[in-house]
């Protein structure tokens, strides 16, 4: 099992990101973008609770990702192909992330290229909340781990 971060922070790019204004959960609304050398990603609210993501990569095709909660993803799209992962169980369930909180969730990957052969299995456990640097900036997140597994 390794252990990641979980939170808003948990989708968006790790290392020398930069954000012109630091983006907290009212911001976070109306779209924010981060970039680092190579890649430049938007973030914007979707319907249904997801965030729609935009990469643009300096060397690859743009890549469109949603992700429920700005967490998990569900759909990625790009010239390399097409990604579905379709929960067996409501996401819902699975916020606010509080501390102590540990949950399973269902899911069969569907892609363009490949016939499923079983379903995934995502668990999360909440530790408590942390402080991610971003930059300047300090953005309060939850902190846990999660562990994907093939059933």
């Amino acid at each position: 099992m390794k252990t990641l971060t979980i939170g808003m922070t948990f989708a968006m790019l790790a290392g020398a990101a930069q954000a012109a204004d630091c983006v907290d959960g009212k911001s976070a609304k109306a779209g924010f973008v981060l970039e680092k050398p190579g890649i430049r990603s938007e973030f914007r609210q979707a319907p249904g609770g997801m965030v729609a993501v935009t990469n643009k990569y300096e060397s690859d095709s743009p890549q469109t990702q949603y992700l429920y909660a700005g967490l998990i993803e569900v759909f990625r799209d790009s010239d390399t192909g097409r990604l579905s992962m379709i929960p067996l169980g409501d996401l819902k369930k699975l916020f606010p992330l509080k501390a102590g909180a540990k949950s399973k969730t269902e899911f069969v990957r569907l892609s363009s290229k490949k016939v499923p052969n079983g379903t995934e299995i995502l668990a999360l456990a909440v530790k408590g909340k942390d402080i991610y640097k971003l930059g300047d900036c300090k953005i309060q997140r939850a902190r846990g781990q999660r562990n994907n597994h093939r059933r």
